[in-house]
């Protein structure tokens, strides 16, 4: 079995768990095409590029599932996720060879299906559960756990009730829908008790979380944050992505308030134009935005932000586009996603008549790039000198060399043994270049 997502962390967290479900099934993961009696691609559907790349790669998997047939071996392939809810039966009659199409509030469902494929009916199956897929899904084993390191996510969240014009989230992923307090924790509590010591904890609109607590209260993402932070063994708490209209102060005092939860927040804006804002439907202007990023660094004043970006929406006028370069400029980003504009069916911008020309999008984007990316080395270059705490994951490239992650994301590397991995260590920062830092370690004393 072999599990390829595209996209967010969602995808990611879902690709755990089909596989930890199809283990109970008795597939064993691999990354070789080759030995894979069955393919999954776990899609996304945010741009039209990624949409596109998926029926590439279906092409492509059509040829090499031939050529196995006529060894005797067959191949199943699966289409999952956002790509397979918002275009289930049409995946299927542009691609022959796709077995079964499955969205992602049923891959619970998998065995079932897959069973029914192997009998030769091609399914589609993209219906909205009714049923809590969560419940559903098997526990995975502590062995798979910690083949997957010491930083795992862990979905409290999904769907998205926000409807911005651009977005197609509503239409795969459904409404918004909180799990359960009592189920997190018992997710995380596995996940420590086998080696995890960073969770992130993901949705569509995480920070809209609502999920009922033992009394049967609604908990506050803040307050979920709070009670996993008691854990004993957990040592980093993070969340993503965030909607700036959920961003409430109990959360931004959170980051003053727990230590565990790390001092970098992805707070997507889109835009630093109020008339595209308006136009996005994002329900907030460019003075909410700066007047969080205020109240954050108030609270924790070494927290580092990142964002998301979409130049040429439609309408966009070279005054709109330069609002947004000043909302850069007044932010300051850590690091930063930003894109052109794509229209997606289905939505409301991609109706519009102002669309903008490609050249212009590229002329846009490229600049924006460009002052992100300052930004970004400029950060880099600020931890220079500094003392900070790395949570140190996997060997390095070089022999005694071991790499990890700062508080504020990014990859740092450092001399240093085995022993060393899946701890916080503090280290003195003594080199960046330009996709990671090189570290000292400060003392063979590791925080357990």
């Amino acid at each position: 079995m072999l599990v390829k997502s595209y996209g967010c962390q969602m995808t990611v967290y879902d690709a755990t768990r089909m596989a930890d479900l199809l283990g109970r099934e008795g597939y064993a993961e691999t990354q070789s095409e080759e030995d894979a009696d069955l393919v999954i691609l776990n899609t996304c559907h945010i741009r039209e590029k990624a949409a596109e790349k998926i029926y590439s790669e279906l092409g492509r998997l059509a040829i090499a599932k031939r050529g196995l047939n006529a060894q005797g071996r067959d191949m199943k392939i699966v289409v999952a996720g956002c790509v397979a809810q918002a275009e289930g039966e049409e995946v299927l009659k542009r691609q022959r060879a796709v077995d079964l199409v499955v969205g992602p509030q049923s891959y619970h469902r998998l065995p079932e299906l897959l069973r029914r494929a192997a009998s030769g009916e091609r399914i589609a199956d993209t219906d909205f559960a009714v049923e809590d897929k969560f419940r559903a899904l098997p526990a995975p084993k502590e062995a798979q756990i910690r083949a997957r390191g010491v930083s795992a996510f862990v979905t409290v969240q999904e769907g998205c009730d926000k409807f911005c014009s651009f977005c197609v989230v509503p239409y795969t992923r459904g409404a918004e829908s909180s799990r359960p307090v009592a189920e997190i924790i018992a997710e995380t509590e596995r996940l420590v008790d086998a080696g995890v010591c960073e969770i992130t904890l993901i949705g569509q609109n995480v920070n809209a979380y609502r999920g009922l607590d033992a009394s049967g209260r609604e908990s506050s993402l803040a307050a979920l944050l709070d009670r996993l932070a008691r854990i004993e063994g957990l040592t980093r708490l993070r969340y993503t992505t965030s909607h700036p209209v959920d961003m409430a102060q109990a959360l931004i005092d959170a980051h003053g308030a727990i230590p565990k939860l790390m001092p970098f927040v992805h707070l997507p804006v889109q835009s630093g134009s109020d008339r595209v804002l308006k136009a996005m439907n994002r329900k907030h202007g460019a003075d909410a935005y700066l007047s969080i990023v205020e109240r954050l660094r108030k609270a924790r004043p070494d927290v580092a932000l990142s964002s998301d970006f979409i130049v040429g929406f439609p309408g966009e006028s070279g005054a709109d586009f330069e609002a947004t370069m000043a909302l850069v400029r007044a932010v300051g980003f850590a690091s930063s996603f930003s894109f052109k504009y794509s229209p997606r069916p289905g939505t409301p911008a991609a109706d519009r008549e102002d669309q903008i020309e490609e050249h212009v999008k590229s002329e846009r984007l490229a600049a924006l790039q460009a002052l992100l990316d300052r930004q970004r080395q400029a950060f880099n270059a600020a931890t220079v000198g500094r003392e900070i705490d790395v949570l140190f994951e996997k060997p390095g490239r070089h022999e005694g060399q071991i790499a990890g992650k700062s508080p504020y994301m990014q990859a740092v590397h450092a001399e240093g043994s085995s022993e060393h991995i899946g701890r916080e260590v503090r280290v003195e920062i003594i080199g960046a270049g330009s996709n990671s830092l090189s570290a000292r370690l400060m003392s063979e004393e590791a925080k357990a």
